[in-house]
């Protein structure tokens, strides 16, 4: 695979956590495939419009002025126009400098190319463990 194809899988994820960022539920799931799902504990969210509720809920709730932070670990590509990534993310809640141990998780993404644009179609979020 091209280093091109590899930044536009980080550029994708990036743009999430940059939404998240603005707490903007609509920007969050703007990369997302229509029928993307999401794991999250807990939780299951069948598609986008699923994603994008709870999302705008969180926003306007709990996660009011948070943001969060990850580090893609890696991305490995499975053919020409599917990739996984694997990253490490917390959540920063609104006033917090560092994120506290049980808001850290590992997480994997899994992305396709559907007429030359990269689009979330699985995201998965596991607790990351303390020890």
């Amino acid at each position: 695979m091209t280093r091109a194809n590899e930044t536009a899988v980080q550029a994708v994820i990036d743009r999430v956590y940059a939404a998240w960022a603005d707490n903007d539920a609509d920007a969050f799931v703007a990369p997302y495939a229509d029928d993307a799902t999401a794991q999250l504990p807990g939780t299951y969210l069948k598609n986008r419009q699923a994603i994008r509720a709870t999302m705008a809920a969180l926003f306007s709730g709990e996660l009011k002025g948070s943001r969060g932070i990850h580090e893609v670990q890696k991305i490995r590509f499975i053919g020409v126009d599917t990739a996984i990534a694997i990253s490490k993310s917390a959540v920063l809640l609104a006033g917090e400098a560092e994120p506290s141990a049980e808001s850290k998780y590992l997480d994997t993404w899994v992305l396709s190319e559907r007429d030359e644009t990269w689009r979330v179609e699985a995201y998965h979020a596991c607790l990351e463990s303390a020890g």
